[in-house]
C-alpha cells in the first residue's frame, strides 16, 4: 500500500480516520467525494480476504464516466488487469472491483460484498439498498460508504440523520460544503453564488438537505447584530415535543419534532432575538432547560403551549423552582382558533420585512434559517420558528409612530388616541 502514495484533503483524513462500519457523507459539490471513494475501494479491496467490492452509481453510464478513470489513476500500482465492456477491475490480490448501476439492480444479486460505495444515494431507489445490497454486505459483514450531494429531504435524508443523530454503533453520519476542499479556489464558489438562486445554491456548494419552500421569508429581509439592545424586557415562549427517548430510536425515517425554547428582548423598535435552544430531550430535561434559560434570561414573561405536555413537564418545573427557591409564573399560549401557518405568518412575516426582528449570532441559526426558508414545506420542521412567533402572545410592545405635533394632537398619550 504503500506504493499507492495515498494524499487526501483534510476533511478525507477525518472520514478515513473513522471505523465505523456505515458511512453517509454529504458533501457539495467539488468536495472530492469521488476522489475519496475511489482510495477506499481501491485500499479496501487489497484488504479483503474474500468477496467483491462493488461501486454504485444510478446508472452505470455514470458510474463509467463518474469512477472508471479514477480508479485506472490512483490503483495503477495495483490493478493486474482491467476490462472496460463489464467494467471490471483485478487487484494483484485476485479481489475484483466492480462498477454498477443501480438502475439495473438485478446484476447485483447473489453476490458477497466485504466492500460498497453508493454514489449519488439520493437519485436511486432505497430498495437497492435495502432489498439488495444490504444482505450481500452479510456474510462477510462487510462496509459501506454513501456518498452524494442531497436533494432535498428524501431517503438519502432520513439515512444521514439516523447515521447522525442515533445511537448506533455501527453509523456515522458526516456533512461537508465545498469551502472544505482548499483546492477549490473559494473566489469561484462566490461567483457561482452570485449567478444561482440561493436555494440551489445552499443545495449543490453548502450540501443543505432542503426542499424547495414557499418564499414566505426571504434572505434579503433576515438581520443580525451581537450587540444587545440596551432597552427592552426579554420574554420566553416554549414550544413543547413530545418527551421520546431519543436514543432508543431504532428506525432511519424517525423524524422527531425538537422541543424549542425562544429567548427574545423586546422594546418599541422590534425584537432582538437572544438564542432559540432546542432540542430532544426526556421531561425532566426539558423542564431544566426552561429553568436554566429564565434563570440565565430573568424574563418578564415565560409562556408554554397550553395542552398534555405542559400539564407533564409543569410538576418537573415547579420541583425545580421549590429546589431553587426561584419562582415564575408560566403563561398558556394557545393557537388562538389561527392555522399555524396563519400565525406564525402574522407573527413574524411583517417583523422580519420591516427590520423589527433582529437576530443575534449563535450555533442555532442555521438550523432556523432552514425552517424559515421552507416554510410551510411539510417535509421541513417548523419547531424553531413556531416557539419564536408565540412571543407575539407574550411581548405585547406598542411600537411608536411619528406624527407631525401640529397635525395631530394626544388626548389620552397612554393609549396613542
Amino acid at each position: 500500500m504503500t506504493d499507492l502514495n495515498i494524499s487526501l484533503l483534510p476533511w478525507q483524513q477525518q472520514v478515513w480516520a473513522d471505523n465505523k462500519r456505515f458511512q453517509v457523507v454529504a458533501a457539495g459539490r467539488r468536495t472530492g467525494k469521488s476522489r475519496y471513494a475511489a482510495w477506499k475501494l481501491i485500499v479496501k479491496g487489497l484488504e479483503a480476504k474474500r468477496g467483491q467490492i462493488f461501486y454504485v452509481a444510478p446508472t452505470q453510464g455514470q458510474a463509467r464516466d463518474i469512477m472508471w478513470q479514477a480508479l485506472l489513476e490512483v490503483g495503477h500500482p495495483v490493478i493486474s488487469s482491467s476490462h472496460v465492456n463489464n467494467l471490471q477491475i483485478k487487484l494483484v490480490n485476485g479481489i475484483t472491483i466492480a462498477l454498477k448501476g443501480a438502475d439495473r439492480p438485478e446484476t447485483m444479486r447473489g453476490v458477497s460484498l466485504y466492500y460498497l460505495v453508493m454514489d449519488e444515494y439520493a437519485d436511486m431507489k432505497p430498495e437497492v439498498w435495502e432489498q439488495i445490497l444490504r444482505p450481500a454486505l452479510a456474510d462477510l459483514k462487510g462496509e459501506a460508504l454513501f456518498i452524494g450531494t442531497p436533494m432535498g429531504r428524501n431517503h438519502f435524508y432520513d439515512l444521514h440523520q439516523y447515521a447522525s443523530i442515533s445511537n448506533d454503533e455501527d453509523w456515522q453520519g458526516y456533512h461537508f460544503t465545498s469551502y472544505d476542499n482548499p483546492l477549490l479556489d473559494s473566489a469561484e464558489i462566490e461567483a457561482a453564488k452570485k449567478s444561482m438562486s440561493a436555494f440551489s445554491f445552499r443545495q449543490e456548494f453548502m450540501a443543505s438537505f432542503e426542499a424547495a419552500g414557499g418564499e414566505l421569508f426571504k434572505e434579503e429581509h433576515v438581520k443580525f447584530s451581537e450587540e444587545e439592545p440596551e432597552d427592552g424586557q426579554f420574554y420566553i415562549a416554549v414550544d413543547l415535543a413530545g418527551f421520546a427517548d431519543v436514543e432508543k430510536a431504532t428506525t432511519k425515517t424517525k423524524r422527531l419534532d425538537q422541543t424549542s425554547i425562544a429567548v427574545v428582548k423586546a422594546n418599541t423598535e422590534g425584537w432582538w432575538v437572544a438564542n432559540i435552544i432546542h432540542g430532544r430531550w426526556g421531561v425532566k430535561k426539558t423542564a431544566r432547560k426552561i429553568f436554566e434559560a429564565v434563570r440565565d434570561y430573568q424574563p418578564a414573561a415565560v409562556g408554554i403551549e397550553k395542552g398534555a405536555l405542559k400539564n407533564a413537564v409543569y410538576p418537573y418545573l415547579n420541583d425545580l423552582m421549590k429546589k431553587n427557591q426561584r419562582f415564575f409564573r408560566v403563561e398558556e399560549l394557545t393557537h388562538g382558533n389561527k392555522r399555524k401557518v396563519d400565525r406564525i405568518v402574522w407573527a413574524l412575516q411583517g417583523r422580519f420585512e420591516h427590520g423589527n426582528l433582529v437576530l443575534n449570532k449563535g450555533e442555532w441559526n442555521t438550523e432556523f434559517l432552514d425552517e424559515l426558508f421552507q416554510f410551510p414545506n411539510k417535509l421541513v420542521h417548523d419547531d424553531l420558528i413556531d416557539s419564536l412567533a408565540y412571543i407575539d402572545q407574550l411581548a405585547q410592545i406598542a411600537y411608536a409612530v411619528d406624527f407631525e405635533e401640529d397635525e395631530y394632537e394626544f388626548t389620552d398619550y397612554y393609549s396613542g388616541y
